[in-house]
């Protein structure tokens, strides 16, 4: 993966500057801080002020960036253990890079490469969750769909981390963005600045920091899903859009104008860059799965519902835009995952007693065709772009991998040799890559709320790499889920927070 150039590449002065000693502890308490200091390679002193009278921070430093393996910024800071937040309003003072960033973070040490994750609000409204997962890894990031929040908070419960931002409403909504991050004993939490520029001081402004030792939640955790896009390339990672609510299963449009989900047995229809989702007229199917994707021509959705006699899920046709669905598999247990690029097939796991097959149907309803014969569980059928081969997982190995096959099921041959458990392979519409879910070697079957992967697969040197790490499972990547340019995945992450945590002042 390659990460942006811009924010990757350092200037001479701040290379060279390297290997200078870190600056001194600014040992003097802070408004609600016991401390701050300049972290990483700073060549121009930053510091605090803070007016009690307006309970803000101003928070000035120069700074290259937060980027790569490397932070350098100013830092005010309070040592603490167990679970913890930090709320602010952010403002920026005067001009500078539109890449500046106001910080409200979590950190292991005051290291420039410490394992940490951070709210970096940028100067042009772009809000995310930004986060090294190890001491000397990358960073990555997930940007939130609000840009320049009224308020933001980050929240440390257990080993997860998670951002909550406040629209005009003023009360603080779950952003979608969330990551699990181990921290040993004693952390810092706080407020920080970057100026994105090592030759400048720049200032920022904190308004009502608030900094909060965090008692055990209480009550039953509110589910909230999230739907998020993954960058092949980068592995940056946007969020599309969140809710407290149970969605799954997301489809991109051919058009790459929109996703398609399914929520409380309906089909829903977001616009990519839209507010609120709309429900897909699929009258009288009522109890849709989160087994459903499109025609290649984009004029047909594919969905799997319970039928009104009760005979379990079968398969359906219905137009893109909604309208009267046209039953294709007449036996029960029927659960579509993939379309020829002809148009003319599905291919469909199936439920036949104490056996799971995959099978090809025509999509008029004929010429219906087992695939697969092998004891166990085979699962997740989708066709190769050109039409070459179906992939899928089985577990006849023991453990569930990536599998593929020729359309009429011969020519059977294992593709992923893995200490873990896969499902769900998707290859790109450009057949150069596929993509698939991997759970934990210890787990069985697809269950939701589980700490999984999105893994990449190059079909050209069969390399493998993770585009994400999120909590989830079950509805987070069950259908196909590619952007129409191969670019980027689209998929459901899922988060268990505190009702205390959800629409608070």
């Amino acid at each position: 993966m390659f990460m942006r150039s811009s924010r990757f590449i350092l200037g001479f002065a701040a290379f060279a500057a390297l290997v200078l000693t870190a600056p001194p502890l600014h040992s003097q308490k802070v408004g609600i801080f016991d401390g701050h200091q300049d972290v990483g390679t700073v060549l121009h002193a930053g510091g605090v002020e803070f007016d009690a009278a307006q309970n803000t921070y101003t928070v000035a430093a120069s700074g290259w960036d937060m980027w790569a393996a490397i932070d350098d910024f100013h830092f005010a800071w309070k040592k603490v253990s167990g679970d913890a937040a930090i709320s602010a309003r952010i403002s920026f003072v005067g001009d500078g890079h539109f890449h500046r960033k106001a910080l409200l973070m979590i950190r292991q040490n005051l290291n420039l490469d410490s394992k940490a994750a951070y709210i970096a609000q940028h100067a042009d409204g772009v809000t995310a969750l930004q986060f090294r997962e190890t001491n000397g890894g990358d960073l990555h990031e997930i940007v939130s769909n609000v840009p320049s929040p009224r308020t933001v908070k980050i929240v440390k419960r257990g080993e997860y981390v998670y951002m909550l931002v406040a629209g005009a409403d003023g009360k603080l909504h779950p952003s979608g963005a969330a990551i699990k991050l181990s921290l040993a004993g004693d952390y810092y939490i706080g407020i920080g600045f970057c100026s994105h520029d090592e030759n400048v001081v720049k200032k920022a402004v904190f308004r009502g920091a608030k900094l909060e030792q965090l008692k055990p939640a209480a009550g039953e955790p509110v589910l909230v899903s999230t739907l998020e896009s993954v960058e092949v390339e980068t592995t940056f990672r946007n969020v599309e859009y969140a809710v407290a609510a149970h969605f799954e299963a997301p489809n991109w449009t051919r058009d790459g104008k929109a996703f398609i989900f399914n929520q409380e047995g309906t089909i829903r229809r977001l616009e990519v860059g839209g507010k609120e989702p709309t429900v897909i007229n699929t009258a009288p199917l009522n109890k849709c799965n989160n087994d459903h994707g499109i025609s290649p021509d984009g004029q047909w959705l594919a969905v799997s519902s319970q039928s009104a006699d009760e005979q379990g899920s079968r398969v359906y046709l219905v137009p893109i835009g909604g309208g009267t669905p046209k039953l294709v598999t007449k036996t029960g247990g029927s659960y579509w995952h993939g379309w020829a690029p002809d148009g003319k097939t599905l291919v469909f796991e199936a439920r036949r007693g104490d056996q799971a097959p995959i099978f090809s149907i025509s999509t008029d309803g004929s010429n219906e065709i087992r695939l697969t014969t092998a004891p166990g569980h085979d699962d997740g059928p989708d066709y190769s772009p050109d039409g070459t081969y179906v992939y899928f997982n089985s577990d006849r190995t023991g453990r569930m991998q990536i599998w593929r096959m020729k359309p009429d099921g011969s020519g059977q041959e294992q593709v992923v040799f893995s200490e873990t458990n896969d499902w769900f392979p998707h290859i790109s519409p450009d057949g150069q890559w596929f993509v698939y879910l991997s759970y934990d070697k210890s787990v069985t079957g697809h269950p939701p709320n589980k700490d999984v992967e999105l893994r990449l697969m190059s079909l050209k040197d069969k390399k493998t790499t993770v585009l994400a790490t999120l909590f989830g499972g079950q509805g987070t990547m069950n259908v196909p889920s590619w952007s129409p340019d191969s670019k980027k995945v689209a998929f459901v992450s899922y988060e268990l927070l505190p009702e205390e945590d959800l629409a608070v002042k």
